[in-house]
């Protein structure tokens, strides 16, 4: 489901002035993450990602930031990064809450078992009982 973000900064997009923004975190697929990913590197400078420490994706900022740009992508193709990189201000704060937001698994997301049953079979063991001891004899 698209939801809207309104910009204090409104940017123009394909000639137009843009003060809100649909995205949809849930429309990006596999190219369009990877995608991000390489544009946060390439907006960083990074060009050889071998010698460079990363810090997980939970915590990495500037990846939670261009997920975000992703998420408006996905859902207005005719945005390329460029276009929502000139997104600035506030309006990066909630781009990049975003990005975070699907980045991390939500409190809401998570199911519970409130069941009594496992959620596992646990194998019997196959070790075989010690014989008695005869220290009773």
């Amino acid at each position: 489901m698209a939801n809207i973000l309104k910009l204090h900064n409104p940017v123009m997009i394909n000639g137009k002035e843009v003060s809100e923004i649909t995205h949809d975190s849930n429309e990006i697929d596999g190219v369009l993450f990877a995608t991000a990913e390489y544009k946060r590197k390439m907006s960083a400078g990074v060009r050889n990602s071998a010698s460079v420490v990363t810090p997980a994706m939970e915590f990495d900022f500037g990846l939670h930031l261009y997920i975000g740009f992703a998420a408006i992508i996905a859902v207005n193709p005719e945005y390329d990064f460029s276009d929502v990189e000139r997104i600035k201000g506030r309006d990066i704060i909630d781009v990049t809450q975003i990005g975070r937001n699907f980045m991390l698994k939500s409190e809401a997301d998570s199911t519970q078992n409130d069941s009594d049953e496992p959620t596992a079979t646990t194998p019997e063991s196959t070790t075989p009982p010690p014989p008695p001891s005869n220290e009773d004899e």
